[in-house]
């Protein structure tokens, strides 16, 4: 095709609390990203609950896609293809999005492109700077926190991942033992740059010889510290202890992707997904990669980085171009995972 040909994606996301539908240009432009969100919904809960989160992306799917196309000011017959998240995430919410996505797709006779979810967090990225090859990933989200290497486009192989809870999991469970409100992470990062890191929790797995992570036990300690002081009576300064929490999750994030990148030589450092909005992670890294000048510092966009179908489109996009093709039986995997990189230690 005619690179200059103007080519548009329809994106579909609804992996697990935020309904979102896009229309992205080329891989590389938001013509419209329409996100409803649920977060209120679920805060009563302190989490997300499941069959909420199914119900509203059902009443709100039908009133995305009328917003994005809208906005976009495109008609059906200008698109190119559909992309939409099939994995992971919430089983009952990725089907909404899926049988959406399916039903405009037969509708109007447009090739179908599944996308992994996390591969959508990477290409968020995309609407920054052009990614370049070979690169690594720092995804850490809610669920998931992984090195992924990228040896070409529309490849994916992890290095490295968590071996319990993911980066995001641990904010949210420490957000509720400090009374913060859900989703606790940016409170917990503004609380961290108030306090300082007094109580040294530890660094699971820092000195390893791998690329694993491993939060459990930060979460165990910070919990157990906390529990002890109200048995006595002390009140702990909840500023350090935030720090304190958080200083010890990025000292391993940051630890364990320079060891990475030092064994996967790679022309770009992608971070992405919901934690990648932490200021703390982010500057710490920047201030760690200034000492490797051959690999440049990808951040996707603060607006971009929770859960939306812009970055769905672009990553639908790339896999487009490289002939990714779903039939109309494509199906929900809650548990889709990129493949391992051949030897890699786990």
């Amino acid at each position: 095709m005619n690179s200059l040909k103007r080519e548009l994606i329809l994106a579909f996301e609804t992996s697990c609390d935020e309904t979102s539908v896009a229309v992205v240009e080329n891989g590389e432009k938001i013509l419209a990203n329409v996100v409803a969100t649920q977060i209120k919904s679920h805060k009563r809960f302190g989490g997300v609950v499941p069959e909420v989160a199914s119900r509203h992306h059902i009443e709100q799917i039908t009133l995305c896609l009328q917003d994005a196309l809208a906005e976009a000011a495109v008609t059906y017959e200008e698109l190119d293809a559909v992309a939409v998240t099939y994995g992971p995430g919430l089983v009952g919410a990725l089907l909404v999005g899926v049988a959406a996505a399916k039903a405009v797709a037969f509708a109007h006779n447009l090739p179908l492109i599944p996308v992994n979810h996390m591969a959508g967090h990477i290409y968020a990225a995309r609407f920054v700077t052009p990614l370049e090859f070979p690169a690594m990933a720092l995804l850490v989200s809610g669920g998931h926190t992984e090195l992924v290497y990228l040896p070409e486009p529309n490849r994916y192989e992890i290095v490295g991942e968590t071996r319990d809870d993911a980066a995001g999991e641990a904010y949210d469970k420490i957000g509720r033992v400090l009374g913060l409100s859900y989703p606790g992470g940016k409170e917990i990062d503004a609380l961290a740059h108030a306090g300082k890191d007094s109580f040294k929790f530890p660094r699971a797995m820092l000195h390893e010889e791998n690329y694993d992570f491993s939060f459990s036990g930060l979460k165990s300690a910070f919990i157990n510290t906390v529990h002890h002081a109200q048995q006595v009576g002390e009140e702990l300064n909840k500023n350090d202890l935030a720090a304190s929490f958080q200083q010890s999750v990025i000292d391993v994030l940051v630890a364990k992707t320079i060891r990475a990148l030092h064994a996967f030589p790679v022309k770009q450092l992608i971070l992405a997904g919901g934690v990648a909005a932490n200021r703390g992670l982010r500057q710490a890294l920047a201030q760690r990669l200034t000492r490797l000048d051959e690999v440049e510092f990808v951040k996707a966009p603060l607006t971009l980085c929770g859960d939306n179908a812009a970055m769905i489109g672009a990553a639908g996009y790339v896999a487009w171009k490289n002939d990714v093709r779903a039939q109309l039986d494509l199906n929900a995997e809650p548990s889709l995972e990129f493949p391992w990189v051949k030897g890699a230690l786990k």
